[in-house]
């Protein structure tokens, strides 16, 4: 009994963990994160319980490593991946700093980088995660 008890609060728990992830995913594609890395990792969760789940995953791990695969086939797009990664970095320690509004912002200066150290945290874990995967491309596949 106890040991039901355990899986089905285990099962919650990843059900829960994936949906979530889902959700955030979602939220991320339209702000800033890793929205499409957020999507994937919850359906690999949601794939151990649901079939549908596991059918939407295969494209979308298909379509990854292909992906990773061409990322890092030549230098200029291993130099312009580096590149995207560090500006993403550079962008969230920006946000994070948050400078006065320059003169040319049309809009309220509260309206200037809006979320602060949250966003910028967010911007600067995609660009880590970016690099990684850069990495984990280039010892892989070159």
């Amino acid at each position: 009994m106890r040991s039901l008890g355990h899986a089905a609060l285990r099962r919650l728990a990843l059900e829960t963990l994936g949906w979530g992830l889902v959700l955030v995913g979602i939220a991320a594609l339209v702000l800033p994160g890793p929205g499409l890395l957020a999507i994937f990792a919850g359906l690999a969760l949601l794939s151990r319980q649901y079939e549908w789940a596991k059918r939407h995953l295969e494209p979308v791990k298909e379509r990854a490593w292909q992906a990773a695969t061409d990322s890092v086939a030549t230098w200029p797009r291993i130099i312009a991946s580096c590149t995207g990664a560090a500006l993403l970095v550079a962008i969230g320690v920006v946000w994070c700093v948050r400078p006065d509004a320059p003169g040319w912002w049309p809009w309220r200066e509260s309206w200037w980088l809006i979320g602060g150290w949250s966003t910028g945290l967010t911007q600067i874990g995609s660009g880590l995660i970016a690099f990684a995967t850069i990495v984990y491309s280039y010892r892989r596949f070159r």
